[in-house]
């Protein structure tokens, strides 16, 4: 067992001020530039595709593989991410992997072929892994439930401004100093963050001497049964044999086969279609994310407050689900680069409308076990990442669709399956019950089938994602 946190914790008397401090709000602020770093990491490498393949001489499908490797290795240690972040808590767990995938950012600049670049992003796809997870549990453990939403929408928002930012910055820095120094700049932000981290935060916010004791009654002010800590060793099975933890995982799944183009194959592929003038558009998704996430916040907190707790989580989801299967058909049939992205982008708007409901399900399900699930959730986005990124460049190649791609050199194939992908996550939001806790007492007999479908599944999945564009090349 992890040895207990030995910071000393503020007295809290009764002549302490009843205005609340705001150190929550500082940690919100705190994750918010932590996502802004992770995307800055993560799109680096979209920004810098070009000289990447033109120097190391890599194809479109073998970045593919970049791409989608870098998503497998985040997919794979999500859920030792979340029992980390659940065992060591956040501190710890936070500065190490931020400490850690920062280094690996640094170390893409040193690639020298494309086995190097594979093995550095998968790395750092592995080091990220906590990122999510690790920050969903600092605020179930600092902000009551009323207020999870909101944070989650403010936490993540960093993520797509830090996309859109990057999109605009990176290919500026790597025309300054080149791409391989650019990942070094990137790699050292990171640092930076992970030692401001290790120095403010505190896994309880009792222990932490900005909170006052009024700030402390109201982060405590959640039913008993929210709080409750994690007990035992880390439920895989209880995870694996939650319906709703499955149906978190797929819905996550089916939005990331969309959203992650943005982060990726985006840019390149306006730039192709349309010329280099048009790349310029690339940013609008991301930020039409952000917003999404800053509306849908405060609409699932306006709905809990009235009594509607199942219909504040899933409501937002199915709308959201609902909105990016139109977009993304509509899209196939615009010929205009700027009237295309903004179809796109209001697809990802509808996506983002829907992760804050994902997350704060998450913490619903999960209790003091947030971490375990929402990794588990977050697992299933990324393994959509990764096919997201092998299949794009596929399906622009090789995949014709009748109405929609009559000839190859279009995503419009891609979207279409993409479209259907989200309809049938909006039926999964229709079936989720937040109120559904993860099972106990089930049986050992139940678990190990579960856990073996699961993992044949998982094999046949990634082994047809592999072989099937080397077999079609």
């Amino acid at each position: 067992m992890p040895a207990p946190d030995v910071t000393p914790s503020p007295t809290l008397t009764a002549a302490a001020s009843p205005v609340k401090t705001r150190q929550r709000y500082v940690l919100v602020a705190m994750l918010f530039l932590h996502t802004i770093n992770t995307y800055l990491d993560r799109v680096c490498i979209s920004a810098a595709k070009g000289d990447i393949a033109a120097h190391l001489r890599l194809s479109d499908q073998t970045m593919g593989y970049v791409f989608a490797v870098f998503a497998l290795g985040y997919a794979l240690f999500q859920i030792p991410a979340g029992w980390m972040a659940d065992t060591y808590g956040p501190r710890r767990t936070l500065t190490g992997i931020v400490a850690l995938w920062s280094g690996f950012t640094a170390l893409t600049g040193a690639a020298w072929n494309a086995a190097s670049l594979l093995v550095v992003r998968l790395l750092f796809g592995v080091g990220e892994a906590g990122a999510f997870p690790g920050a969903t549990g600092a605020i179930y453990r600092w902000l009551p439930v009323q207020d999870r939403s909101v944070a989650q929408g403010i936490f993540h928002s960093g993520a797509r401004l830090g996309g859109a930012f990057s999109l605009f910055t990176i290919p500026l820095l790597i025309e300054a100093v080149g791409w391989r120094l650019a990942f070094v700049v990137c790699g050292a932000l990171g640092v930076v963050w992970a030692v401001a981290w290790w120095v403010w935060f505190r896994d309880r916010p009792a222990d932490h001497p900005g909170v006052n004791a009024a700030e402390l009654t109201y982060i405590e002010a959640s039913p008993p049964t929210s709080l409750a800590e994690p007990t035992g060793q880390f439920p895989l099975g209880q995870v694996l044999t939650s319906a709703n933890v499955l149906l978190l995982f797929f819905q996550a799944a089916a939005g990331s086969f969309t959203m992650f183009v943005a982060y990726s194959w985006l840019l390149p592929y306006l730039a192709d279609t349309w010329g280099r003038q048009a790349s310029g558009y690339a940013a609008l998704p991301p930020l039409l994310g952000a917003v999404a996430l800053w509306l849908s916040g405060p609409f699932i907190r306006w709905l809990y407050r009235r009594g509607w707790g199942v219909f504040s989580r899933k409501a937002p989801a199915m709308v959201g689900k609902g909105l990016a299967a139109l977009s993304l058909l509509v899209a196939t049939q615009v010929q205009s680069p700027l009237g295309f992205v903004l179809l796109f982008g209001l697809a990802i708007f509808g996506i983002e409308f829907c992760t804050n409901s994902s997350w704060t399900t998450s913490m619903d399900i999960g209790a003091g076990r947030s971490g375990a699930v929402s990794a588990t959730m977050n697992m299933g986005s990324n393994i959509g990442s990764a096919a997201s990124a092998i299949l794009f460049p596929f399906f622009v190649q090789h995949v014709r669709l009748p109405h929609f791609a009559e000839t190859t050199g279009t995503a419009n194939a891609y979207f279409v399956f993409a479209a259907g992908l989200n309809l049938l996550a909006l039926g999964a939001w229709v079936l989720i019950d937040p109120r559904r806790k993860l099972a106990e007492g089930v049986s050992p007999a139940r678990i190990r089938w579960r856990v073996a479908i699961f993992s044949t599944l998982a094999v046949v999945a990634a082994a047809a994602l592999i072989l099937l564009p080397l077999f079609s090349s």
